[in-house]
């Protein structure tokens, strides 16, 4: 008999698993946000190197979701390693995980989650165990740990974020950092559902995000499931909105923050936050505690991930862009925490200027 589960009660979530009689892991599934709203996908991974190439190649993106789903690749590798070989010692697993661990690290570079996530599990492998399995077990259930508390920790952000729009508010948003992008309910996102959900939200202004449309593919198709009153733009409308007044706030996600506030997100972000600040318009990030790197002083340290051309010459397939013309595609860009108006965390609201409260908690 196996079970497969996710949190009971949520709404949208990129990853589920499945369990055996004995509540082993056997395998996790991933929806392929590459295909959707066609399409709703489900890829079902027994393997760790399946799992990075599901997180290198986008089946899973969004940073709490990357990391979700790296901690769970490692649950996989344990797992097949004690099965393969009865009578492995915990000192022995914890060797063949090492690998695995750098094979999570390398798949995408700018989201911290990763990281952070990848650091817990590793913690458990020195951590005193009394044999493989018993390691196993715990690398499995602080996965699972890591995808419940990230929902909570998205529901709490929902309530502290929501509390600054006004009533009637109508919010823009950038890329997507709702449900799929996390385990559940969202970040930005998850705060526009907390405010729809007091019926205070009028309009969430779905910016398309070019290259990779995760706002007219992923966030556009979320608000439709969850009965958000979004309106999607191409990235180019939104100063035209702004300056025709129809812009109360904008909200966007992180997949980095530094020490001073600075934030990567999602490449056109930065560019928003500018258009806020002529237009005197709040621009508010949300993002859990555990994508703040208070190793870097600010954002000149962050790694902006570069990649593939072909994402901006090809759309779905399909060629748009002659051939031979060359592209860049730098995946993040930073926003100074000069343009930030305050960071949403599941904590509270912190000012860029008075971060050190939130580190304090983190």
């Amino acid at each position: 008999m196996t079970t497969t589960a996710t949190t009971p009660h949520t709404e949208v979530a990129p990853l589920r698993w499945t369990l055996d009689a004995e509540g082993r892991l056997e395998s996790i599934a991933l929806i392929d946000q590459r295909r959707l709203p066609a399409e709703e996908i489900w890829h079902t991974m027994t393997r760790a190197p399946e799992v990075a190439a599901g997180i290198t190649d986008m089946i899973v993106r969004g940073a709490p979701a990357i990391g979700i789903t790296a901690a769970f690749g490692v649950a996989l590798a344990a797992r097949a390693q004690v099965d393969a070989a009865p009578g492995l010692t915990v000192e022995a697993l914890a060797d063949g995980l090492l690998p695995v661990h750098k094979l999570m690290a390398e798949t995408r570079p700018t989201a911290v989650n990763l990281f952070w996530a990848l650091e817990r599990t590793r913690a458990l492998t020195i951590a005193p165990h009394d044999s493989a399995e018993a390691l196993a077990q715990a690398l499995l259930a602080e996965a699972i740990h890591i995808f419940e508390d990230d929902r909570a920790r998205c529901l709490a952000m929902g309530e502290h974020g929501a509390a600054l729009l006004p009533d009637g508010a109508r919010v823009l948003t950038h890329c997507n950092t709702g449900g799929l992008a996390t385990g559940g309910f969202g970040t930005a996102l998850g705060v526009l559902r907390a405010q729809h959900r007091k019926g205070q939200l009028a309009r969430v202004w779905i910016d398309e995000t070019r290259p990779y449309l995760q706002g007219a593919r992923l966030t556009a198709w979320e608000c439709l499931k969850d009965g958000l009153p979004g309106v999607l733009i191409t990235d180019n409308m939104a100063a035209h909105m702004m300056q025709r007044g129809e812009v109360d706030a904008v909200i966007v996600g992180a997949d980095r923050i530094a020490a001073n506030g600075d934030a990567a997100n999602k490449i056109g972000t930065y560019g928003l936050a500018v258009l806020c600040r002529y237009h005197d318009i709040p621009f508010y990030v949300a993002a859990p505690l555990s994508t703040f790197d208070w190793s870097i002083p600010d954002g000149s340290l962050i790694p902006i991930e570069q990649r593939s051309a072909e994402e901006v010459t090809l759309v779905q397939g399909k060629r748009i862009a002659p051939e031979g013309i060359e592209a860049a595609h730098p995946a993040f860009d930073v926003t100074p925490a000069s343009l930030i108006t305050a960071i949403v965390t599941e904590r509270g609201v912190y000012k860029p200027s008075a971060l050190e409260q939130a580190r304090d908690v983190s």
